[in-house]
């Protein structure tokens, strides 16, 4: 074989040697995760998102670790309450990865070590309360749990964020009865809501009668009222129209009288005169039939004489 193809074959194997060296040299880690490097069997570092240079056949990534947040789903298990009944309770666990070394060189697996944890915990948790406890209290074993998980795997790294009971699931017997408890209560409601029911129709009745009654009353209050301040008005009219009359009539007789002692002075003191003054002011105050005249004794003997006198004094005239 001709050297210069020898050596042409060796450089290209070498080429290609340091290719794959350097290819191996450069490692990408992508964003949300972490790279966990030992050299020589020995933590070195931990790598960042990004690229970085490594020694080939030196140092080597023992873990690659997730950041983000993980959830793990608890399997059910069975679990005794204060008052001796078996349930079946289930959880969901949120967590974060805090501390990559911890997590990898503290516990062999940190998601066996969560998942018995929150196991052992729960039956204790719940192994203090009654069946209706548990029912009603979830909020308070989800927060205890979370408590105890949350210092338990400080020394792993983990954070934990949430814990969720997922289901709670009693025995068939139980839950039979629980169904008739809630239908017989189901019930007892709608009785109650049916009597109130009723009960809010016969105030609201009652209430109804009342106001119609007090606004009957109140219109015939009303009524009687403007029926008294009509008559009070009626009346009122009636005595202004009787007194205007009687001033008039006043006015009428005081004219006449200023008329008769006019002419009185106008002719002298003749007795005829005035017994003619007389019947003629007698005269116009009998033409208004609201007059009404009172004449003593003496003055309807003497009318005569005084019509006799007048009938003189026409004829003179």
């Amino acid at each position: 074989m001709d050297t210069s193809l020898v050596k042409l074959i060796i450089g290209v194997v070498v080429v290609i040697l340091i290719l794959i060296i350097l290819l191996a040299s450069v490692k990408v880690v992508n964003t949300g995760n972490l790279y966990v490097v030992e050299r020589l069997g020995k933590f070195d570092r931990i790598l960042q998102p990004g690229w970085h240079l490594m020694i080939p056949f030196v140092d080597f990534v023992r873990r690659k670790i997730s950041t983000k947040q993980q959830i793990m789903d608890v399997p059910p298990q069975s679990v005794i309450t204060k008052d001796n009944v078996r349930i079946s309770v289930d959880n969901v666990i949120f967590f974060k990865l805090m501390n990559a070394n911890d997590a990898v060189y503290n516990i062999e697996d940190f998601r066996s070590g969560i998942v018995y944890s929150a196991t052992t915990n729960v039956r204790n948790i719940i192994g203090n309360m009654t069946l209706d406890e548990v029912l009603s209290g979830r909020d308070t074993i989800n927060k205890n749990l979370l408590n105890i998980l949350d210092d338990v795997t400080d020394a792993y790294g983990i954070k934990i964020l949430s814990v969720e009971i997922k289901n709670i699931i009693p025995p068939g017997e139980i839950q039979q009865a629980m169904e008739k408890q809630m239908r017989a209560e189901r019930d007892k409601r709608a009785m109650i809501l049916q009597a109130e029911g009723i009960r809010q129709s016969q105030i609201e009745k009652a209430e109804g009668e009342k106001k119609s009654k007090i606004l009957e009353a109140e219109a015939q209050k009303e009524s009687q009222i403007r029926r008294s301040e009509g008559l009070k008005e009626a009346q009122l009219l009636e005595a202004e129209g009787k007194a205007k009359a009687i001033e008039a009539i006043a006015i009428a007789e005081s004219e006449a009288i200023r008329k008769i002692n006019r002419a009185i002075i106008e002719s002298g003191t003749d007795e005829r005169v005035i017994a003619l003054k007389q019947v003629e002011a007698l005269k116009e105050m009998a033409k208004n039939p609201a007059n009404k005249l009172i004449l003593p004794n003496e003055t309807l003997s003497s009318l005569g004489s005084i019509a006799a006198i007048a009938e003189m004094l026409k004829g003179k005239v």
